[in-house]
């Protein structure tokens, strides 16, 4: 399930992005980046809840030290190429 959710978030980003560039309303496909992406971080905490639940501890220490890593990279980028657009209509107004 992270995994379709991730995949949305990037294809919502990209789309806010593409109607930034293109001149169009762009802030519905910022909420929809925002919130896939907030979506598919709360679908990988479940996935480690399940694991913690049943006692899966080899997955756990495999898994959770660079997905950790990796949630914060990509929510960081996430957040960044999400609200650039608003960004840039600040900048180009002052």
């Amino acid at each position: 399930m992270w995994f379709l959710l991730g995949l949305i978030a990037i294809t919502a980003t990209c789309l806010n992005l593409y109607l930034y560039a293109t001149g169009k309303e762009y802030k519905l496909a910022m909420a929809m980046g925002l919130s896939f992406t907030a979506l598919t971080v709360v679908a990988d905490y479940s996935m480690v809840s399940d694991w913690v639940r049943e006692e899966d501890w080899s997955a756990l220490m495999d898994v959770v030290p660079t997905m950790a890593a990796a949630l914060w990279v990509l929510t960081i980028l996430s957040i960044s190429l999400n609200i650039t657009p608003i960004l840039l209509e600040l900048k180009n107004k002052n």
